[in-house]
């Protein structure tokens, strides 16, 4: 896929972890990892506004194009 999806950098850079970060927004562990891994076929928009302020991100800083 060449949606690369840098949820895990984020979470290193702020010494957060990934059961944290799904009970900010409110989702399940599980969701979470759906999304980290890139097998999402989509995400809202006010999913990723979220994720960026709890980050303290942009958009840019979670998701990367890369050609296939």
């Amino acid at each position: 896929m060449p949606i690369i999806v840098n949820i895990d950098v984020m979470l290193a850079k702020r010494k957060m972890q990934s059961k944290e970060l799904a009970e900010r927004l409110d989702i399940t562990p599980a969701n979470l990892s759906v999304l980290k891994t890139g097998k999402a076929k989509g995400i809202r928009f006010d999913t990723l506004e979220k994720i960026c302020e709890i980050l303290q991100c942009q958009p840019g800083d979670i998701l990367e194009y890369q050609e296939a």
